[in-house]
């Protein structure tokens, strides 16, 4: 069966062909992902070369390299194979590498000219996440010094074709038409329903209306777990209920994607089902309207989870997944007049993620100033400078913001800045195992279910040994991702130390390093305040290094934590530790006091008398306090008083 970008498979080739870069629109479902890259191939510019295929997530680079393979009748790895993180399939035969984006970034950070690269083909663009962006830039710049003949090409679906066009100064090439008709159904949900109730419910009405598989996208893990407890306790016989999104594991991924013979299929999916996937067996998507994204607050210096209504971009790649192989057919959760109520796009992560990793790879690239690189959307300025700020803590970067020597080691290592900061300031300290494997879980969103225990010697207990609590799928990531770990620090495996927890935590977020201040509450370096429960027993701990936290008012909530003493922070931050002379009025002594303060930010970590402060300074803080009582708060003599009435009469006669 033919696909609708054969037809604009001619025209691309031939642009590509005197035109170094190239923008290609092409719907949902046109066979873009699979058939571009081959056709490319075969050009005479890419003879000898490889082709590289950026994908948003593991799974669509896997499925896009599998579908690939199969087409030419060969196994994955021998002409195409992929890199994702933590696997992959590639040879010396290989030609067309399928990579996730971050994989780009370092590739170019290890080799800036891309040798034996004929063109970098950039899918489902209009995602506009960070490392794509960024790969962009950087592959620009690449083209434009070291590799006049690097082809780029940018595909997409639902992307703003002529920004783009414009900003890689290449043509557009469109392919026109859908493959298969689908039928919109709204659906909205009674009032006040819970979003997986009504899901739940849809989804019955779709067995009983529809034939074929089931594709139904919420916006996260544990809806995604409600809806499959609702559905069990229904009559789906005859379906089979299988989740897909980013924590499974490589088998269970697939095992969703691959055809079911026999039983109709519910494939309960996050966003990672919208872009680059065709489930074959699929023949209605329902579309409960959330997604689930990352925004980063510059004012408290955290990232939260906020769940929200999707754009229209990503509502139409959803509904496109329904006519992939057949006409089909599309239930929408919301009314059809809240469609024209939607964002046109999903606003870039450059404009809503945490800036360090960024910040720290245009670092080693030698980039201190983003306005510089070829972007579509700058970085915001207040965001951007925070990252730098928290890179120079962690001494990534120095006063001029050139990278350091250990952040170099940090920025090829292959996690968070902060992670990585923490497990190489960890191995210098002979705990490098014990980081590897608090980083790892710091990486999953929690390896414990429902605990309210914010202390993170639980969560590494379990790690070493297990707990009827843990969540064995995290676990077991964690532990592959801490195997991983060890071995680019090269340290054993070895007995974990849980007392290590709280000051490996503030390496790796030193403006959280806390102080209690009262009951259960703490002030953090950053000049925050944070609270525990009065029934946690880290709430009775001086001093915090706090990893998690809800990020909002005034006092935010800690969620992860680990005690550390005041012998750790003066150990690990000395040369952050700032020792001044304070003189100052005290309202509540109602005297004037002259201390020496050690400060860690806006910690105070120890003070004492000062024994010769500044006459000058001291003198301002007297007139303060004389300002605060008033005049009468002197000694006056009878002999002064009389004179100050003298005073006081003369200028009262003579005013000037």
């Amino acid at each position: 069966m033919s696909l609708p970008i054969e037809a604009a498979l001619p025209e691309l080739t031939r642009t590509l062909m005197s035109a170094r870069s190239a923008v290609l629109e092409a719907p949902t479902g046109a066979g873009k992902t699979t058939l571009v890259p081959l056709a490319l191939l075969r050009e005479p510019w890419a003879e000898g070369k490889k082709i590289l295929m950026l994908e948003p997530r593991r799974v669509a680079a896997r499925a896009a390299a599998a579908r690939m393979a199969d087409l030419i009748g060969e196994k994955v790895g021998e002409t195409v194979g992929y890199r994702v993180r933590l696997d992959s399939k590639v040879s010396a035969k290989t030609r067309i590498e399928v990579v996730t984006e971050g994989l780009l970034t370092r590739r170019l950070q290890n080799d800036p000219e891309l040798k034996g690269v004929a063109c970098v083909i950039f899918d489902e663009f209009h995602e506009r996440s960070l490392n794509a962006d960024l790969g962009l830039a950087l592959t620009l710049e690449t083209q434009a010094a070291l590799n006049e003949n690097l082809k780029i090409l940018v595909m997409s679906a639902t992307l703003d074709g002529a920004r783009v066009a414009k900003l890689i100064d290449g043509p557009i090439v469109r392919s026109e038409g859908r493959l298969h008709p689908i039928e919109t159904r709204y659906t909205p949900p009674p009032l006040n329903a819970r979003i997986e109730q009504a899901t739940a419910n849809v989804i019955m009405r779709a067995l009983h209306e529809t034939d074929g598989g089931l594709l139904v996208f919420l916006p996260g893990e544990g809806e995604i777990r409600n809806v499959a407890r609702l559905l069990e306790s229904e009559d789906i016989s005859g379906a089979t209920l299988l989740p897909l999104y980013g924590t499974l594991t490589a088998e269970q991924q697939d095992r969703a994607i691959r055809p079911l013979p026999g039983t109709r299929k519910i494939v309960l999916a996050t966003a990672i089902a919208e872009t680059s996937l065709t489930i074959e067996d699929i023949r209605v998507v329902i579309d409960a309207g959330l997604q689930r994204s990352a925004r980063f607050d510059p004012a408290t210096g955290m990232t939260r989870l906020v769940t929200q209504r999707l754009s229209l971009a990503s509502a139409d790649q959803r509904r496109g997944r329904a006519g992939r192989v057949a006409p089909g057919v599309c239930y929408r959760l919301w009314e059809e007049t809240e469609t024209r109520a939607l964002t046109p796009y999903t606003p870039p992560e450059i404009l809503t993620s945490d800036l360090s990793p960024f910040a720290l790879d245009l670092a080693l690239w030698g980039e201190r100033d983003a306005s510089r690189l070829k972007l579509l959307d700058p970085p915001p300025a207040s965001t951007f400078a925070e990252a730098q700020d928290l890179l120079r803590e962690l001494d990534a970067i120095d006063a001029d913001k050139r990278i350091t020597v250990h952040g170099r080691a940090c920025a090829t290592f292959g996690a968070h800045p902060r992670l990585a900061h923490m497990m190489l300031r960890a191995k210098e300290l002979g705990e490098g195992a014990t980081a590897a494997a608090l980083a790892a879980i710091l990486s999953e969103r929690d390896v414990i279910r429902g605990t309210k225990d914010a202390d993170l010697r639980t969560r590494l207990e379990a790690f070493d040994g297990g707990s009827a609590n843990a969540d064995r799928g995290s676990l077991a990531r964690a532990r592959e991702q801490a195997r991983s770990w060890r071995r680019t620090l090269d340290v054993k495996d070895g007995r974990l130390d849980m007392h290590a927890a709280g000051r490996l935590t503030a390496l790796a977020y030193p403006e959280r390093v806390a102080k209690r201040r009262g009951p259960a509450s703490f002030r953090m370096a950053s000049g925050r305040g944070a609270t525990l429960p009065d029934t946690d027993a880290l709430a009775r701990e001086d001093y915090l290094g706090i990893a998690a936290l809800d990020g909002a008012g005034a006092n935010a909530k800690i969620h992860q934590a680990a005690p550390l003493t005041l012998a750790d922070i003066e150990e690990l931050f000395a040369d952050h530790i700032e020792t001044r002379e304070v003189c100052e009025w005290s309202s509540r002594e109602k005297a004037a006091i002259a201390r020496e303060e050690e400060r860690l930010h806006a910690l105070t970590l120890a003070e004492r008398p000062l024994k010769k402060p500044d006459a000058a300074k001291l003198a301002a803080a007297v007139l303060n306090g004389i300002r605060e009582l008033g005049l009468k708060s002197l000694n006056w003599t009878p002999e002064l008083d009389a004179f100050r009435a003298r005073v006081a009469f003369i200028r009262k006669l003579e005013p000037d």
